[in-house]
């Protein structure tokens, strides 16, 4: 995972979170946060209505990387060591990220 650095050369990470449905149609919307331990936490708690996919990027820095896979592997390896299921609300993203 992109290391959040310090100071102002730190990451951002956005979850696009589809919300909504009205009429069959559904809304992405974008959750900024530069900790990635509350993304992960949030994620496990249920904050996010359906996540599709985070992507971290740093302007400073000149980079940007899809972390969905990393993120989605590190919530598994969380809930496989304290021997629980992945969270009915992010299973959808967990298996679509880590295969």
């Amino acid at each position: 995972m992109p290391n959040a650095g310090c100071g102002t050369d730190k990451a951002v990470y956005l979850v696009v979170d589809r919300v909504g449905a009205s009429h069959g149609l559904r809304r992405k919307t974008l959750v900024e946060r530069t900790d990635v331990e509350t993304i992960i936490s949030n994620l496990i708690a249920g904050q996010f209505n359906d996540p599709l996919r985070i992507v971290a990027f740093n302007t400073l820095g000149h980079w940007s990387k899809d972390v969905s896979r990393e993120l989605a592997e590190e919530i598994q390896a969380r809930c496989d060591s304290d021997a629980m299921p992945v969270p009915e609300h992010i299973r959808d993203f967990v298996v679509s990220h880590t295969g």
